[in-house]
């Protein structure tokens, strides 16, 4: 029988009041560090890293060192009995076997589902594939919340790869919970917001605007959230050529903006952001990477105190005959894993990946 941890696949599972007391807890972190310094002394933390990160794995890595822990993991599989052809189960059960808190990274979609159905410890989603970032999400909230004193009545626009940029899409998720928020979506055709992100605002009622440039929108908002269009998410380097560089915010840009909007990234830029826009007053991805290390110091203590709360992480069934659409998603490679969908009207949901299939 599965043990019950304070898992963290997806801010969704808690209500926003748990965001909130993880936002205040940085808050008190950040003005007393020291405070903090010894609070995870004698844990340990494993970061499994199946794909490339630098401030997602070197934040959480720094959050457990000033909380006075210690690391393990791997940030390249192949360096560990991955390698050898180790399925994630496996993995995910020796590991967590000698840590505290697992933290991991997936290009497989729902993969941090899974970590968290078999480990012997709370586990994190650190991203997985295109789906979810919940531990970017509760930086860019932190970054709000200090930046703009409060996480509603605000119109927030959201620029470049929304179709692969998994931050994108927690955030969405997240500020839809808060009251009077305005989305505007700024992409090409081929990489516009997932049709599950759309499905998933309209059953909230929530209307959202569509634009095709950075100056068709930029006057009008709060918040502007930049995104790098993903090579390692396109099938063909052809496919990722013929959409880089189309958005590209620059000093001309910024002149068009309301003075007291920010500008925001989850980082790395590669050419998305020229170097001018840094000293922009309102260049605020800096701070925001840094404020990383502070949310994550309080999800690390909060999940080890037990003071997020477990949650269920299946609430549909089995359709041992169905097989999800979604070739990113974690059961294609993982073929053990029992094949769980919820029913919404006409429609089964993966409860891994969350792709809707139309039933038959």
């Amino acid at each position: 029988m599965q043990r019950k941890f304070n898992h963290l696949i997806d801010l969704e599972d808690y209500p926003k009041e748990k965001w909130n007391q993880m936002i205040e807890l940085a808050q008190d972190i950040m003005k007393s560090p020291a405070s903090f310094s010894e609070k995870c002394k004698g844990k340990i933390m494993a970061t499994l890293f199946y794909e490339p990160s630098t401030r997602t794995q070197m934040s959480f890595q720094t959050a457990m060192i000033k909380l006075g822990g210690s690391i393990i993991g791997f940030d390249n599989p192949d360096n560990s009995s991955v390698s050898k052809g180790e399925n994630l189960k496996d993995t995910i059960k020796i590991v967590s076997g000698y840590s505290d808190i697992l933290v991991m990274r997936s290009p497989l979609e729902g993969a941090a589902k899974v970590g968290a159905l078999v480990a012997d410890c709370p586990v994190i989603n650190a991203g997985d594939g295109g789906h979810l970032h919940p531990t970017q999400t509760l930086t860019d909230l932190l970054t709000l919340k200090i930046q703009k004193g409060r996480l509603d009545n605000l119109k927030i626009g959201f620029c470049g790869d929304l179709k692969n940029g998994r931050t994108v899409h927690s955030l969405v998720k997240a500020l839809s919970c808060y009251n009077d928020n305005e989305f505007t979506f700024i992409s090409t055709k081929k990489l516009e917001i997932p049709l599950y992100i759309k499905n998933y605002l309209s059953s909230k009622g929530i209307s959202f605007n569509v634009a095709y440039s950075i100056e068709e929108a930029i006057e009008s908002l709060d918040v502007l959230y930049m995104t790098r269009i993903q090579k390692e998410r396109f099938s063909s380097e052809e496919e990722y050529i013929s959409q880089k560089n189309v958005y590209i915010l620059d000093a001309e840009k910024m002149k068009l903006a309301d003075k007291d909007m920010i500008v925001l990234h989850p980082l790395p830029r590669v050419d998305e952001i020229t170097i001018e826009v840094d000293d922009d007053s309102r260049a605020m991805y800096f701070k925001q990477a840094n404020n990383g290390v502070y949310i994550r110091m309080a999800l690390i203590l909060s999940a080890i105190e037990g003071a997020v709360g477990a949650v269920p992480l299946f609430s549909g069934k089995e359709f041992p005959e169905i097989i999800c659409t979604n070739e990113k998603c974690v059961t294609h490679k993982e073929t053990y894993l029992p094949h769980n969908f919820t029913k919404n009207g006409d429609m089964l949901e993966c409860e891994y990946c969350e792709q809707r299939i139309l039933m038959k």
